[in-house]
């Protein structure tokens, strides 16, 4: 039994990653579970070893640590085109030559026809049925297919531990790109499945992703783990965290005059857990005291934690 956090190495981790990060060790080790860190790094060409090194160093710093191996996806494309190879066989995967504006168009298109519980921007299925004849066209064309997935309106329902009961569709998603790079729904779920994670702490914003997730696992004869969808730490306009709302990073906290400490203290308080100032293992002493039942329900604003937080407007003022 194992939990996870898994980052893309894209980047800084925010706050916001850094507080689901925390939650999803610390459900983990309360539940008795290993925990582990696993690079998403599908995209190869904003992905670097760079931002691998500072986000684990960061997660270190708040007390987010594995005794296991970290496992990168870019390493592991065999066992997806496994994946692939089986969808392909059972008929439930097909070849889109769609480009993002014929897309785009035909979602626009349809923009007032129901979409019951699909997500949005949902696949509207233009090249589900093309004949032997139109893909052969396509192709001489010199169009190169994804590969998505065949649905039929499935739908299902998520018991999450924190947003409690979700119902959602599925649609036709990407399972790999044109260029032969598997997508992420396809890859996190092979992943999670071969380490043995049984349990999945991630921002509430992947919820409705969810049911796609649910489907492929069906499909591939894979276990679906328990999930816990974690409200979202939101910027001062109340959307996602951007730069846009300042100094969002550890690193930038820091070298605005905060403490590694005062960060680590601030998000840990707004999971449901005391300060613990020069405690030696805060972690240790969190996981002591720490239950899920602590998490607040609802989105978190930025301007709750009790740091230094400037924003560009603050700064030019």
């Amino acid at each position: 039994m194992a939990g996870r956090f898994a980052p893309s190495p894209t980047g800084d981790l925010h706050i916001g990653n850094l507080r689901t990060a925390l939650v999803a060790a610390l459900l983990a080790e309360t539940s008795g579970r290993e925990f582990i860190i696993r690079m998403e790094d599908l995209d190869l060409v904003t992905a670097s070893p760079e931002f691998e090194d500072r986000q684990i160093e960061d997660l270190s710093s708040i007390g987010v640590r594995t005794t296991l191996e970290i496992v990168r996806q870019s390493e592991r494309f065999e066992l997806y085109r496994e994946a692939i190879t089986q969808l392909t066989a059972s008929g439930d995967a097909y070849p889109c030559y769609c480009s993002r504006r014929e897309i785009r168009a035909e979602i626009e298109a349809a923009a007032q026809a129901p979409h019951g519980n699909l997500p949005d921007g949902a696949y509207p299925g233009i090249c589900r049925d093309l004949t032997a004849s139109e893909r052969a066209e396509r192709e001489a064309e010199g169009r190169k297919p994804a590969l998505r997935l065949r649905t039929s309106g499935e739908t299902y329902v998520v018991n999450d531990l924190v947003a409690g009961r979700f119902e959602g569709g599925i649609d036709d998603v990407v399972l790999a790109r044109a260029d032969g790079v598997p997508a992420y729904n396809l890859a996190v779920v092979v992943d999670d499945a071969a380490q043995g994670v049984d349990q999945v702490v991630r921002g509430d914003d992947l919820l409705s992703s969810t049911p796609r997730q649910m489907h492929l696992q069906r499909l591939l004869g894979l276990p679906t783990p328990e999930y816990a969808h974690v409200p979202l730490v939101l910027g001062e306009m109340g959307s996602r965290l951007a730069k846009r709302d300042g100094a969002i990073t550890l690193r930038e906290l820091v070298e605005r005059g905060e403490t590694v400490s005062s960060v680590r203290d601030a998000i840990a308080e707004s999971i449901g857990c005391g300060p613990a100032g020069n405690h030696p293992e805060p972690f240790e002493l969190w996981a002591a005291q720490w239950s899920l039942d602590r998490l607040a329900r609802e989105p978190v604003q930025l301007s709750n934690f009790a740091l230094s937080v400037e924003t560009e407007d603050d700064a030019a003022s």
